[in-house]
């Protein structure tokens, strides 16, 4: 009874409001959360928020999804996006969200989410859909990862085409065959209105060139 009930989430992240719900026919549907948390039936994300565990729904967790569902409005960018897409080789072993809210983190039996603030203006720019294990998730295109890797990296300052290269080769390892595929569209906006817009100009150059 009880693994059935749970089985209705599925693997997308619920509120322990609406967990409780589920058992609204006994005295006391939190404590039952609670009970279910101490069993392992579900996983904490964070105060308030849990996911069924897949060994109650057979069902493998999108962290990309629990990251989307942890800190919202936000979408998986910088490293994280990258690794995802294939485009630099280093795993990446936090999971790396931009939001319009305070900077923050998280951490739990998952692993370690953090938040980069990010302006109204910059952060509907170049964002898209994807789909992983059954459920979609928000992520930046690729163009719009690497201007967010760029222009949260304190040291980054690129000032020429070759500064460009550098960083882009020997820095981060960027998958260079991918470059001329680059949305030039996305950067110029990001350029625009986003933060190290004249480094992002350096990296426009070089595809161009």
């Amino acid at each position: 009874m009880k693994r059935n009930v749970l089985e209705q989430f599925k693997n997308v992240p619920a509120t322990a409001a609406l967990i409780a719900s589920a058992y609204r026919e006994l005295k006391a549907p939190m404590g039952k959360v609670a009970e279910l948390e101490k069993s392992g039936d579900i996983i904490r994300l964070k105060k308030g928020l849990y996911v069924v565990s897949p060994e109650v729904t057979g069902l493998t967790l999108s962290t990309e999804l629990i990251a989307n569902h942890i800190y919202s409005p936000s979408y998986i960018s910088m490293q994280s996006a990258l690794r995802i897409y294939g485009l630099i080789p280093e795993a990446v072993y936090t999971m790396q969200s931009m939001t319009i809210k305070h900077t923050r983190q998280f951490g739990n039996s998952l692993g370690l989410f953090t938040y980069n603030n990010i302006s109204r203006e910059v952060f509907p720019i170049g964002l898209r859909s994807m789909q992983s294990n059954g459920v979609s998730f928000i992520i930046a295109t690729p163009e719009k990862a690497l201007c967010d890797w760029i222009a949260n990296s304190s040291k980054v300052n690129i000032r020429y085409r070759s500064d460009a290269l550098r960083y882009l080769e020997e820095d981060i390892r960027f998958d260079m065959d991918e470059l001329p595929n680059l949305d030039l569209d996305i950067l110029r906006q990001y350029a625009e209105v986003g933060k190290k817009g004249n480094s992002i100009r350096q990296i426009i150059k070089l595809i161009e060139q």
